[in-house]
């Protein structure tokens, strides 16, 4: 049976059997992963598993609740199972699947997640490293120079931190992962690389020269993900910086303090508020047609697509403007 290209995350599905809840232990040394047996541990789950491999599409619909996992700990069982996705990438860690918001993936969309901020009410304390359990983090660049700051600018909202660097510097990883996306966007982030993080964090890496790694492969924090360079939607060589929760950006500058080039803490807390800006630029944004205006300058103007403006105001591409005449944007 071949692959079904039409879907992005194919994953091993894990049913397990019923089973004595476990006794939840509070001494960190018995979760240390260097006392973790892979054997037995492999041989407990082809016990109880009814299949490993999948290669139709698995419809995931049952998500488990945010605040449900354990994003303080940072403690991955390897397992040396290769898992098989859509594009036939073999990703041989555990902790890709160790809980259901990770068995999503996708190597060409960065937002895969079915994640509304309107509905988010929790407060989640993401564990950013650990050094106990051999995890750590990294600053993006040698140097990290803000060129600009993440918020609104120009009619769009800007998701990252612009770094500054020269052409050719290395980009580094800022915490452990495994690499998601690497691709191309001719009119946003140029080379650009997504790493998924094994505390629940996703980064974005925008602009490249050239980019040094593949889809599938891990990396650890300071390992070198590409160089910088000025590619896409770029005025002058720069570090496109973003982090990511469940698919929406999040100000870099509450991890990162880049002018003393060190995080701010171990701990970051993700609350409603900090998907604010979010649901601000959702909100519905119209614009006023003046003289000499068309269907592309416009849509220049917003960062959107001319088939958008068409679509959100019933109209074609060959339709009149009018001066005085108000467009809804989005």
């Amino acid at each position: 049976m071949g692959f079904n290209k039409t879907h992005a995350q194919i994953f091993p599905k894990i049913i397990k059997k019923p089973t004595e809840p476990e006794k939840v232990t509070s001494n960190p040394l018995l979760k240390d992963i260097r006392l973790f047996d892979s054997q037995r541990f492999l041989q407990g789950l082809t016990r109880e598993t009814d299949s490993l491999f999948f290669r139709d599409y698995v419809n995931i619909k049952k998500r488990l609740s945010i605040v449900s996992e354990d994003t303080l700990s940072l403690i991955w069982a390897p397992t040396n199972q290769l898992v098989r996705v859509s594009e036939q990438i073999q990703i041989d860690s555990i902790w890709v699947t160790a809980y259901e918001y990770f068995s999503s993936w996708d190597s060409q969309k960065i937002n895969i997640y079915d994640f509304n901020p309107k509905d988010f009410k929790d407060t989640v304390y993401v564990k950013l490293y650990d050094q106990f359990f051999g995890t750590n983090w990294a600053m993006p660049l040698e140097e990290t120079r803000i060129t600009s700051e993440f918020g609104f600018r120009r009619y769009r909202w800007h998701h990252g931190t612009d770094l500054k660097l020269r052409t050719g510097d290395p980009i580094f990883s800022t915490f452990d992962g495994i690499v998601r996306i690497r691709s191309y966007d001719r009119n946003g982030y140029g080379y650009y690389v997504v790493v998924r993080h094994k505390n629940g964090l996703e980064t974005l890496y925008g602009h490249m020269s050239k980019i040094l790694v593949e889809v599938g492969q891990e990396v650890k924090a300071g390992d070198i993900l590409g160089l910088g360079g000025s590619t896409g939607r770029s005025t002058g060589p720069h570090l496109h910086y973003e982090v990511r929760y469940q698919g929406l950006s999040i100000n870099p500058t509450q991890l990162f303090d880049f002018n003393l080039g060190r995080l701010r803490s171990d701990i970051y807390m993700i609350t409603a508020s900090s998907f604010d800006h979010v649901i601000e630029a959702q909100k519905s944004v119209y614009h006023r047609v003046r003289s000499g205006e068309n269907l592309s300058v416009i849509a220049r103007r917003y960062g959107v697509s001319v088939a958008q403006l068409t679509r959100l105001n019933n109209m074609t591409t060959r339709s009149v403007l009018r001066v005085g005449q108000n467009l809804r944007i989005r």
